[in-house]
């Protein structure tokens, strides 16, 4: 089991079971959503998600594609896509320990900004 949530504490969600996937996405998406050069997600079993404290602002982000993240702090916590709606992308940055999860791959390399290694 793992667990997470937002930086002031008011969204808290909990994983169980396994994580099939762990990806590094460099997409134009991600960066300006996260404000960060990339962003790690958990591809996680719906079934294996859920919110254990408060709930999250939702941010239609494509046509496709949804955001969740703290209305109070502004912490990016999933994302889903009507493409595969058996699976929410978990940010590894909200769990509590990131640590304890490896990426084992990337998405959208071709976006990768060129100053990263």
């Amino acid at each position: 089991m793992l667990e997470g949530g937002c930086f002031c504490g008011k969204v808290r969600y909990q994983i169980t079971g396994e994580i099939p996937h762990i990806v590094s996405c460099h997409c134009s998406m991600c960066r300006r959503a996260n404000g960060a050069p990339f962003v790690t997600w958990l591809v996680v079993p719906k079934a294996n998600f859920s919110y254990q404290q408060g709930e999250p602002k939702l941010l239609k982000s494509s046509e496709t594609g949804s955001r969740f993240f703290c209305a109070e702090c502004g912490t990016h916590i999933a994302c889903s896509n009507t493409t595969h709606e058996e699976i929410v992308d978990v940010t590894l940055g909200s769990l509590d320990d990131p640590s304890v999860v490896v990426p084992s791959s990337e998405i959208f390399a071709d976006s990768k900004l060129a100053w990263l290694t």
